[in-house]
Order: C-alpha cells, then structure tokens, then sequence
C-alpha cells in the first residue's frame, strides 16, 4: 500500500462539519481502505492508525513517544510561536507527555490518590453531589443536562479530590475549555493558542498561590503533590504546577463529555434508557458500552522515536502518529457489529481511557461518576426524553461531547 494524502481515500478533507457531527462513517471508511494513512491535516503531517491493534500498539510500544507537544506550539508562526514560551515550558512538563522514566516517576507520586479504595472513600461525596444537582433541576418544564449535571459534577469530584475549595469551579471551566480548544484544534489559530497559554498560566497561578497560602490543603491530592516537591519525588516549580493543572483539566473535560455522549445515545433510543430502568445490574457493563460506542476522546498521538516500517509505510523519527481511539472502537476486527449500541455486550476491552503506561489515571473515577448520575437519573426519572431532535455537539475533533442536552420527564 503506497501512503495516500486526504482526499485519495475519501476524496475531501478528514475534518470537516460532518465530521464534527458524526465522524464514524468516516472512520468506517479510512478503516476499509487500509490500516494507515499520512494526512496533511495535522501540524503540517501525520501518520494516522484506523484499527484497535495499530493504535493499541502504538500506545504501548516505546517507539512511539508521548512527547509531542511541541507540535500543538511550531504549528504557530511567528513572534506568537515566541510568545508560547512560557506555555510550552508548562505544557511539555505534564505526566500525559512525558515518557519513562520521568512518567513513572510522577504517576507513582499520583497513583494513591486514585486507588480502588481511595475512590471508594470519594464515592459518598460524588452520591451526594449528584442528588444535590438532581434536586435543583425543573424535569418537567425540561433542562439542559449538560449545564445543570455534566459541567458541573466533575468539576466539583475534581476539586474535592484536590482539596480545592467549591467557590473555585467556575474558573476550572473557563481554563479547562480554552485548553480543550486549542489541544483539539488539528492546526491551532493564533487566539486558541494565546486563550490556552492564558487559562494554563492562570491555573497555575492559583496552583503556586494556593499551595502556599494559610489554606493550602494538608490532606488529599494537592497535598501529597506539595509533599512529593519538598522530598525530590517531583520537582518543585513548573513540573509540580504542570501536575495540578492538567489534572484539573484531565479530570474535567473527559467526563462532562462521558456523561453528555451516554445520556443522548440512551435517550435517543428510549428502549435502551427503559431497559437500564427495568434492569439496573446491567449498568456497569452498559456504561462502557456507552464509552466504547462514542468516546469522549477520539483520538490521540505520539512521536515516532525511531525510524521502522509498518504496514509497509516507513516511518521516520520525529513524525507525528495519531492513533484514531474513535475508529479503534468501532473496529469490526475487534467487536461484532460494531457501530449497534449493545448494552448487554461482552467487550473485549476498548480504548477510551488508552492502553499502555499511559493509561488514563482517572478511569475509575469517571466510571464511579457515569454509574452514579445514570443510576440516580433512572431511579428518579423512570420516563427521561430529549426535549429537542437535533443535538448541539461541540464542534472539538478530539474531545467529542455536546454543548447542550435539553430534556424533560413527561
């Protein structure tokens, strides 16, 4: 197979406004035309990877580098690529894009906070949370799911979880959207690039003047981060702010769009949301169902560190690879039927949270957060319809959610 550009596959470009509404057909597409494609899309080239197999492989193979920031940053030109600087000494630093061993060295640090039984602890709070939320809303007279629940719970779990006071979460989504934009833009403008080095920089200032004021947290995640700095586990200064801002950035963005994306697909075929009601022990299993179906991230990346071929195609070190997660987990290869939303499937394991050393720290997290919304919305609206056909999504290829979900309970 010779490396094709877009439009020989699909004869238009990949990201367009169809895409944004419902990339799958094109991925069912690039799929049956061959496992890998170079695009010119991305940062001026990439190489992309359409199956479960390729793109669990390149999460796991060391061969392929999480450090890709840069990127995101030479895609602007110019004295506005200088003026980044400062972002990209921050960016660069966090876990997500850094390899062994400095990655594990600061999940170590992490990891306690995200144990089984930690989030077991957190899970009365997330229950109460969720009720709080559910009480306040007008059912009948209808509202909008993703203002009132998905916004505003991960929000709330991640500071608690930080040890950040709740007078603080309208900011977490201001940052955490300029961030989505400017990390989901395939060639980022100049404004998304300045509105994203803004929000980090902002979020770490709250990080340095939180951590060292009288209310700086002596239990929780902030706390054993500070702690880590003082005893050299991580360093103090950029590394230790890196930490605490993509976490409240991590820990927000993927799961407002777990919740919304699952919410619609169950309400836009009722008898799924009445067969959840009828049998609530299927809620586990039909939650990563949900996350396989349409993934909150659609895809991710990596730098090749080494020249090798694959497929055929030689790839050369330094090259950008995107491994399509939406794509992967719609693989007719991996899942029967692939694009039939089963609730009752057996999956074989999907790609939403990542494969690898990189797996996302958070999955249990967010699956503790999905099971607990869904459970209390089916318990206390036995009859829950979207209030309008068309769903507004949020135009962002890489973190695929809805900028609103209107619904009612007759």
């Amino acid at each position: 197979m010779s490396a094709v550009a877009f439009g020989y596959p699909l004869g238009r470009p990949l990201i367009d406004d169809d895409f944004l509404q419902d990339p799958y057909p094109v991925y069912r597409e690039l799929r049956e035309a061959g496992p890998i494609h170079w695009s010119e899309e991305f940062f001026g080239g990439a190489w992309l990877l359409t199956r479960h197999e390729d793109v669990e492989m390149m999460l796991r193979d060391p061969r392929f580098s999480a450090r890709r920031t840069g990127g995101w940053v030479m895609g602007v030109a110019g004295e506005a690529r200088r003026e980044l600087r400062r972002f990209q000494a921050l960016f660069a630093r966090a876990m997500l894009f850094r390899d062994a061993p400095d990655h594990q060295r600061i999940r170590s640090v992490l990891a306690a906070a995200f144990h089984p039984e930690a989030i077991q602890r957190l899970a009365p709070d997330i229950e109460a949370s969720v009720m709080e939320l559910l009480d306040s809303v007008d059912a009948v007279r209808g509202f909008d799911f993703m203002h009132e629940v998905a916004h505003r719970l991960p929000s709330r779990v991640i500071a608690r979880l930080m040890g950040i006071p709740g007078g603080e979460q309208a900011r977490f989504a201001e940052w955490s959207d300029d961030l989505a934009e400017f990390i989901g833009a395939p060639r980022p403008s100049q404004d998304q690039a300045k509105r994203a080095q803004e929000s980090l920089l902002a979020m770490s200032e709250f990080f340095r003047a939180f951590l060292s004021s009288d209310h700086a947290p002596k239990t929780g995640l902030l706390a054993r981060l500070a702690d880590a700095a003082e005893n050299g586990e991580i360093v103090s200064g950029p590394e230790l702010l890196a930490q605490c801002a993509m976490l409240l950035f991590a820990g927000y963005e993927t799961t407002r769009n777990a919740l919304g994306n699952g919410l619609y697909h169950l309400l836009s075929r009722p008898q799924l949301y009445d067969e959840l009601r009828r049998a609530p022990h299927k809620l586990p299993g039909a939650v990563r169902e949900l996350l396989r179906f349409d993934s909150p991230v659609q895809y991710t990346g990596r730098r090749i560190a080494r020249d090798l071929v694959l497929h055929g195609q030689t790839l050369k070190r330094g090259q950008l690879m995107i491994g399509l997660i939406g794509s992967a987990n719609r693989d007719p290869r991996r899942h029967d039927d692939p694009d039939r939303l089963d609730l009752s499937r057996r999956s074989p394991g999907f790609l939403s949270f990542g494969s690898g050393p990189h797996v996302c720290i958070g999955a249990a997290l967010t699956l503790v957060e999905v099971e607990t919304v869904f459970r209390h919305l089916l318990l206390r609206f036995p009859v829950l319809r979207l209030s309008h056909d068309q769903p507004r999504w949020n135009d962002n290829a890489v973190y695929r959610g809805l900028s609103a979900l209107q619904v009612h309970s007759p």
